[in-house]
């Protein structure tokens, strides 16, 4: 952590500077009451005779020093907040840059509702550690030991009186401690728990409502929300006994002081102004040693998230860049040689020795059966994963030598699940391509066939899309996807069931138009549908990780059992016979 520390250092000096004027001040305080009481009303060293002027005197030096003690704490708070708060930003802004470079396997192993309390619930509590540390510490420790000096240099047998009482104090509080410690990290990963279900039920929502689990989820939510309520129970119970201990041994103190102190005034050994600085400096160290407490107590929060937030900043980029950054000779070229894969967390085998060669404007289909691989396979030629076997080249050019940032710039893909951003259409469509002029965003949603119900929207291409695009049917958001890539300068376009839910008039359309706008562009369709690949230059069917065919529709009707079955099953041998 010293290295964001270090940062704001100046300020945590600054802070520390003006606690210790603020604790010296209510050091000062006591004394001086003390000779208010002594001198100023019973006069004892003055034949009994008060003096007013003494008072007076006394009283605004206290005034004094307490409004320069409040300006101090004032000041104090304002440098604690600079250093924390910066801090805990400083943090926040690189776990979440961090995050950015995460390989979809590491997303998967955080999960969504882990990471939002990472970055959210876990910082704010190494915030308030380093506020609570620069602040409390300093308080706590001066008051403490402040306090301890003042009593003995006022009254031995009261300084000692106070010191017995401390092995039982430290003994209590490392009991408690010991018990709440191992909860915190507890209470985080519950968090975490109940973050996950709500991400999950709000996107899930219509899914949810469709199948009436509305119940079922309320139980789910309240399930886990019990959970955490029991443990930060647990937590407050823990402290909730030891405040009142360490209040009642305080004020067995200040009794045996009174007791003791009776004695010594009727002996002449001590004064009533004494026994009066005496207990005030008692609940000085009270409140010292209770800050201590609240102290430990947010060490002890901040030193759990802190662990977890650091697993986020500690994490290495599992996929590490290559050196090339610029041209390559060939354009759009893309070879599967010898490919396999499985997913770290199964093992599973999804792709098995996969040989292939996609040439440049050439439109290639893939097709196969729900899980055979497909989306895989695509996946992995920006590198959202690193193959286990053999090797991807695009353009000649392993994609591992590739930085990632100029690999992706050469390839453009639209989803099946339209990812859309709550903000204009133009600027969802050229979320990929920032700079794209008005008329290239157009261009690109008349080749997506997006642009007639663009018009037909209030603001046009100025609409603000909702949140997650509810406002917009599942086709319009794929349109609106299609568009994106359509519009990103890229050599290679990967449409991953990214028209299932067009029509197919409206395929057909947006095929052609894309022809005619990107000749140039490589091609790979994913699909269910045979209408949607038909015209590609060729189709390769996957079945079980492996091309089970490669070839032209006509030829797969005629060589491919697999790619039969499936025309056949969606047009019928009585279309086929009508050809």
């Amino acid at each position: 952590m010293w290295k964001y520390v270090k940062r704001y250092l100046h300020f945590a000096i600054l802070a520390a500077l003006f606690m210790v004027g603020e604790v010296l001040m209510d050091l000062i305080q006591p004394g001086l009451m003390s000779h208010i009481v002594d001198d100023g009303v019973l006069g004892l060293n003055n034949g009994g005779v008060g003096n007013l002027n003494l008072i007076w005197k006394l009283g605004i030096q206290m005034i004094g020093l307490v409004l320069f003690g409040g300006l101090c704490g004032s000041l104090n708070n304002v440098f604690v907040h600079l250093s924390g708060q910066n801090i805990g930003n400083d943090i926040r802004k690189d776990s979440f840059r961090n995050i950015m470079t995460f390989s979809f396997p590491q997303l998967d192993k955080f999960g969504t509702g882990s990471l939002v309390t990472r970055v959210t619930n876990d910082i704010t509590q190494v915030q308030n550690f380093v506020s609570q540390f620069v602040r409390g510490m300093i308080r706590m420790s001066l008051l403490m030991f402040g306090s301890m000096y003042c009593m003995f240099r006022l009254n031995r047998e009261f300084g000692l009186i106070v010191l017995c009482a401390f092995p039982f104090i430290v003994g209590c509080l490392a009991f408690c401690l010991s018990r709440a410690n191992p909860l915190f990290s507890k209470l985080q990963a519950q968090l975490d728990s109940i973050n996950e279900i709500m991400q999950e039920d709000v996107s899930g929502i219509r899914i949810i409502k469709a199948c009436v689990r509305e119940i079922y989820e309320k139980a789910r939510f309240r399930k886990a929300n019990d959970e955490l309520i029991k443990t930060q129970l647990k937590v407050l119970v823990i402290f909730a006994f030891m405040n009142p201990i360490i209040n009642a041994l305080m004020y067995i103190v200040v009794a045996i002081i009174l007791l003791v102190g009776s004695f010594e005034v009727s002996g002449g050994g001590a004064t009533p102004g004494t026994i009066m600085a005496a207990i005030t400096y008692t609940t000085q160290l009270l409140n010292g040693i209770l800050m201590l407490v609240m102290l430990f107590q947010n060490i002890s929060r901040g030193i759990a998230s802190w662990k977890r937030v650091k697993e986020i900043l500690h994490s290495k980029q599992e996929l590490v860049d290559g050196s090339l950054s610029g041209e390559t000779e060939q354009h759009g070229t893309i070879e599967f040689r010898d490919v396999s894969f499985s997913y770290p967390e199964t093992g599973q085998v999804v792709l098995d020795h996969i040989n292939l060669t996609v040439h440049q404007g050439e439109t290639v289909g893939i097709m196969g059966t729900t899980g055979c691989g497909k989306t895989t396979l695509v996946n992995l030629i920006p590198r959202f994963y690193d193959v286990t076997g053999g090797a991807i080249l695009v353009d000649g050019v392993d994609v591992r030598d590739y930085e990632q940032k100029a690999l992706r710039e050469k390839v453009a893909i639209a989803l099946q699940k339209s990812e859309l951003f709550s903000t204009s259409i133009k600027e969802n469509i050229s979320w990929g391509s920032p700079s794209a002029t008005e008329e290239a965003v157009q261009s690109a949603a008349h080749t997506a066939q997006a642009d007639d119900f663009i018009s037909l929207t209030p603001n046009g291409y100025d609409t603000i899309v909702a949140e997650r695009g509810v406002s917009l049917s599942g086709g319009q958001k794929q349109r609106l996807s299609i568009a994106r890539a359509v519009l990103k300068p890229a050599e290679i376009l990967i449409f991953d069931d990214a028209t299932s839910a067009l029509d197919l008039k409206t395929e057909s359309n947006l095929y052609k138009a894309l022809q005619k706008t990107k000749p140039e562009s490589t091609k790979i369709i994913i699909a269910q549908r045979i209408a949607s690949v038909r015209g590609a230059d060729r189709i390769a069917v996957l079945e079980n990780g492996k091309i089970a065919a490669c070839g032209s529709h006509e030829e797969l009707m005629k060589s491919c059992a697999t790619y039969q079955d499936i025309y056949h099953s969606q047009i019928g041998e009585e279309a086929e016979n009508h050809e």
